[in-house]
């Protein structure tokens, strides 16, 4: 996808400054104190398609924390995912490629981003999710795909089941962990994760799963301070503000489970 593969060293968390215990391996580290903290820093890269058609790359160093971590970490390296000419390599996608959402409909890739994440520099375990092949019926997945921490299922929660019209919502594979089907993996190695823009928040077909796209959320960037909010948008220059995200189109389950250390 980039013109020069990421490097274990290009991605290393910068530890030069002191570490807070909150603020480790994606710990929801409270947004209002990201101003007030010393945290590690790590590498994104991105690659866009601006309104006017051009394509722009970049490469930004920004605090390793789930505000920015949840922007690259949802597909590892070879998840599948649908597009107009079948299925391809998450990492093999450009922007303009168009992905089949999850009624069939075409929509192009705007954004594409992606870090490696290495388990050495956090001092815990990578919290990757790997799904069994049929765990959600025939198909679903297909294979054995791996997923990040921002990974959300379109899925109907067991306590929903009952209801006279239950509706799928959005939730946390790590919430879906169950130890048979679902479960936690810690690859000894670095894994690089990527995460996808459509024109409107979506629903995307994934190794068989409904999986969305990325969204910030609706109220994620309310009260994060201003040189933050900044910071996440100039990883997005397909869009000029963050309004241009759009409405978050599936509800969300509240994630109930987080990685442990």
């Amino acid at each position: 996808m980039f013109n020069v593969a990421p490097s274990a060293e290009s991605n290393r968390v910068d530890r030069s400054t002191p570490i807070s215990p909150a603020s480790s391996y994606f710990a929801q580290t409270s947004l209002k104190e990201l101003g007030h903290l010393s945290v590690p820093q790590r590498s994104y890269e991105f690659v866009a398609r601006r309104p006017d058609g051009t394509i722009f790359m970049g490469q930004s160093r920004a605090p390793a924390v789930a505000l920015f971590e949840n922007a690259f970490s949802a597909f590892a390296r070879g998840t599948l995912v649908q597009t107009t000419n079948g299925e391809i390599a998450v990492e093999d996608l450009q922007p303009g490629d168009h992905i089949l959402d999850v009624d069939g409909q075409p929509s192009p890739v705007l954004w594409i981003g992606s870090s490696s994440f290495i388990p050495a520099d956090t001092g815990r375990r990578t919290p990757l999710v790997r799904v069994m092949a049929d765990s959600f019926g025939q198909g679903r997945p297909s294979g054995f795909p791996t997923f990040g921490p921002a990974a959300r299922v379109l899925h109907t929660p067991m306590a929903m089941r009952g209801d006279q019209s239950p509706k799928p919502v959005l939730t946390s594979l790590y919430d879906l962990i169950d130890g048979i089907n679902i479960i936690e993996i810690s690859p000894p190695t670095p894994v690089q994760l990527f995460h996808l823009c459509l024109k409107r928040h979506s629903v995307v077909c994934v190794n068989g799963l409904e999986l969305e796209t990325y969204h910030p959320g609706q109220n994620t960037l309310r009260d994060i301070p201003l040189h933050m909010r900044d910071k996440l948008l100039s990883m997005f220059p397909h869009i000029k503000k963050l309004d241009d995200f759009g409405p978050l189109n599936y509800r969300r389950a509240v994630q109930v489970r987080t990685p442990a250390a």
